[in-house]
Parts: structure tokens; sequence; C-alpha cells
């Protein structure tokens, strides 16, 4: 079986350095808001040509910081797109604003920023842009509509550590962007991970008080904040692996290449190719009308696959006010997609069996 992901050979490159660093803050008796956590945010920021990095718990909270750092009233409007991951938005809701959803462009299944203008109110008050699948979004024309309104922009960068746009790297292109390292993403951590990136040093300045219950001065607590703070293992874990984001990053393109030229499956649509060199496919995400007979025939051919995602937030039973919205190109989209194995221990032969498999689907119908 070609796994869709095995964890054990992506982190085996790395293991004695990931132990020799794991013992080393093991020994040091810190543990939590120390040097190794001062470290990877000093080089994460820099990699991402962001003046402050923040190291939080996790992707999650990552959005949920920057969104009370903020401080938008209740009841304000939050711009999100409708194929997301519910992670993307439950921070909306846990802070009792209003998420709105916009469907994707069909072709990158990312926001689109032609429909956004329309679900702008006088109760807007910011735009979340996801990075699905490793690929950023349209952030020129996101961010004229953002000044236009005086809006906030805030990136989900989860799935994109290293995508570019126009030449810059996801991470200093919004007002703030949300990092997951979860064990699975393209600089993963091993355990629960996450940070902010901004060139904005007062809001900095408050999302790293708001980690710390509020404080910066040890019990004196200028916010009502959260515990989010990225461990110093964690941290020291992640220090260890990003020199070799951007290579395994390239080695994630010259799969998506070889895939892009290579399969030829009648009705089947491939993601788009015209960033090659910028995306930093995180997934390798297919749509077939017949997704449920793709599935079951790459698994019999001892190919493993995954669905992301299988259900829109707005038919979600925690979002069951949402259920009557009329969103069809995410509903479309939600039916048909399933993502291929891409990951950097892939062989050339895993790759070349993979195209040559899928390109006999046909036949199999």
């Amino acid at each position: 079986m070609i796994p869709f992901l095995d964890l054990n050979e992506v982190n085996a490159p790395y293991l004695t350095a990931i132990e020799e660093a794991s013992l080393r803050v093991l020994r040091s008796g810190w543990y939590i808001l120390g040097n190794e956590l001062k470290q990877f945010e000093k080089a994460f920021a820099a990699y991402c040509g962001a003046d402050h990095c923040i190291g939080v718990a996790n992707g999650l909270d990552a959005i949920t910081l920057i969104l009370k750092a903020f401080d938008f009233p209740e009841g304000s409007e939050v711009i999100v797109p409708a194929n997301t991951y519910i992670a993307s938005v439950l921070p909306v809701s846990f802070l009792n604003l209003v998420p709105v959803l916009v469907e994707p462009d069909p072709v990158t299944m990312l926001l689109d920023p032609g429909r956004i203008e329309e679900k702008i109110t006088e109760k807007t008050r910011a735009i979340i842009s996801v990075d699905l699948y490793g690929r950023s979004c349209e952030m020129d024309p996101i961010t004229k509509l953002a000044e236009k309104h005086n809006l906030k922009v805030i990136t989900d960068a989860a799935q994109a550590h290293g995508a570019m746009y126009q030449n810059r790297k996801v991470g200093s292109i919004a007002d703030a962007t949300a990092f997951s390292f979860y064990p699975t993403k393209n600089l993963g951590a091993l355990g629960d991970a996450g940070a902010v990136t901004t060139c904005d040093e007062q809001l900095a300045e408050k999302i790293r008080c708001l980690r710390n219950y509020g404080s910066v001065v040890r019990y004196q607590n200028d916010y009502q904040g959260i515990n989010s703070r990225l461990d110093e293992l964690q941290a020291a874990i992640l220090h260890v692996k990003l020199p070799f984001l951007d290579p395994e990053n390239k080695r994630r393109r010259q799969i998506a290449a070889r895939y892009l030229s290579g399969i030829e499956v009648r009705n089947l649509t491939l993601p788009p190719a015209d960033r090659p060199m910028e995306d930093v496919w995180h997934l390798f995400v297919v749509r077939h009308p017949k997704k449920a007979e793709l599935i079951s025939y790459l698994d019999s051919k001892n190919i493993q696959t995954n669905v992301h995602y299988p259900l829109p937030i707005h038919k979600q039973q925690a979002y069951q006010h949402l259920h009557g919205l009329d969103l069809p190109v995410t509903e479309q989209i939600h039916r048909e997609v399933v993502s291929l194995p891409l990951n950097p221990v892939l062989t050339d032969e895993d790759v070349d069996y993979i195209i040559h498999t899928l390109n006999q689907f046909d036949d199999h119908l």
C-alpha cells in the first residue's frame, strides 16, 4: 500500500537532530516561554519575511488570538470562504462574531475575490483568506477590497508554509497570518503547535500578551487573555526542521509537476497549474463526479487517498443555523474532491505507479 502520508518516514531524516534538541530542552529545566521559542520565532519570522512571529498552541488559537487582538464589537461580520475547514470559522463564533460564508473560485477552490464585495455590509470588519492545499489566495484584489472598506485581512496559512504570492512569502502579506504546525503540515511539529506572523508591532505585542493570560509582567494582567503558548519542546523541533522546509517543498513541486503532466483521466479535474513554483502543494486535490468509485478503485490498487473535506461547514450539525444557505459551488466541490498522495518521501516509482494506475480508471468504469 502506498500510504497517503507516513509520518515516521517524513521525520526519519531528522530523527537524530530532533532527539538532540529534545534532550537539550529536557536538560534545560525550562519548558515554557524560553530561549527555544525565541529562537524559533525569530527564524520563522525571517523565513516568512515578517517582522514578528508569536508562537501559540495551535492553528485554531492563532486565528482566535488575531481576532481577539483586533477587538471587534460583538456581532461584527467576518468573511470566510465557505469550503474551508471548520477551524477557520470556529474562532469567529467563539468571539461572538458572525461568519459570512463566501463561495470559492471553482478552479482554484480558494476564496473568490469577485464574490466578496456583495457580502460586505456596515457590520463587516475582516476578511479571512484561507490558503487551502498550499496555494496563496489572490491577495491583491482582496487587499484592495479591504482598503476600500476599511477591513482587516487575516490569512489562514495552515496549509501554505513557504508558499509565494507576487514574490512575497505567505506570512508577510496580510495584516496577520495564522499558521498551524500540526504534524501533517509541510512544517510539522510532533504535536499541536501554531504561530502568528505580522508586520504590525502593536498587534504582535498584544497577541504575545493575550497568549499568556493577558500578561507580560507576571501576575499583572492587562487583558482577559488565554493560555496558548508554543512550548519549548515543539519550538525546538520546529527549529530543527525549518531549514529543510524549502527542499521538501521543492520535492512536492516536482511530484505535482509529474501529476499535472502525466495524469489523463476523463472527467477528472486537476488543480490549476499556473503557479507551480509558488504553490507548496500541501495537498494535491482532484475532483471527479464519481468520487466514491475513484477512491474504491485506488484503494483496490493499494493507493491510499483522503478527502479534504467531506462535509461543508454550512451542512455541519455545529452550524445548523446555516443549513439553509445556498452555496452550490461549495457543495459540488465537497461532493467531488479527492486528495492523492503527495509528500516528500514518495519515490519516483510511487509517483509512476499512481499516475499509471489513475490513467486506467476510465477502463475500470
